[in-house]
């Protein structure tokens, strides 16, 4: 594992949002939209924090399986590899990578019963197997993925905000239905996440943001993709995430 974050290939793989945003020309010609990748996006990074529940994995590898599933399809596209497949494989690597290894049986084991209802989620242990394999590849076989809960907790010590960490780590652990941590430091998306933190709690911090020297303009940023994902994407219509998934290949 890298020294830091800035010595790592996390850092010298950070994206911009056209590079997150854009959707690859095979999912176009099956008519997904911006809109429904961000959709699919959202529901199946839900999915892997409901298929870690079952399982008992830490959020740490919660964050590592979605940060994982988020940069496969800066890459590749929805119609090359299947998201009910790299969804669960994703949690799979980053139960390895994370030292919290969860067997692929009992993996497949809760995949077949969540959602119950779409049998798009019911593959075999083999296709598991096999779908870690392309995913390695398709990551470069950087698997480290820094998080900002370390720094979290740090920031909030240092600005005397200990006792607002609930709220704050549950913003954080929001912010995963972004594309964020591609995107930004973790640090700064931990000082957005105290920021909106802050708001919601009513504490006064603009000295503290004054003295750290950050570029507010930038924290503000990442608060609002926050917070336009509570506005807007929080409860999603299942009509409209319906429609989005019918678009994905059907499987015989």
């Amino acid at each position: 594992m890298a020294a830091n974050f800035w010595a790592s290939s996390h850092c010298k793989k950070l994206l911009d949002s056209d590079e997150v945003g854009h959707v690859l020309p095979a999912d176009q010609e099956r008519g997904l939209t911006a809109e429904d990748v961000k959709l699919i996006k959202i529901y199946l990074s839900s999915y892997i924090k409901n298929l870690a529940g079952h399982l008992k994995v830490r959020q740490r590898v919660v964050a590592t399986a979605i940060a994982y599933f988020r940069r496969i399809y800066t890459r590749k596209s929805f119609t090359e590899f299947d998201p009910r497949l790299v969804a669960p494989t994703c949690l799979y690597l980053a139960s390895k990578a994370e030292e919290s290894t969860v067997a692929a049986k009992l993996l497949v084991f809760y995949m077949k019963k969540i959602p119950p209802e779409d049998k798009g989620f019911r593959y075999e242990i083999k296709d598991v197997l096999e779908m870690e394999m392309r995913l390695l590849e398709a990551l470069d076989y950087y698997l480290v993925i820094y998080h900002p809960y370390r720094p979290l907790i740090q920031l909030l010590q240092d600005a005397g905000l200990s006792d607002i960490i609930v709220t704050v780590w549950s913003i954080v652990n929001d912010s995963y239905r972004t594309d964020l941590i591609l995107m930004h430091p973790p640090f700064m998306i931990a000082l957005a996440c105290i920021y909106i933190g802050s708001v919601i709690k009513d504490k006064e911090t603009r000295t503290w943001f004054e003295e750290l020297r950050v570029d507010m303009n930038v924290i503000k940023n990442i608060a609002m993709e926050i917070l336009d994902f509570y506005e807007n994407y929080r409860n999603i219509p299942e009509e409209r995430l319906n429609a989005a998934m019918a678009k994905l290949p059907q499987r015989s």
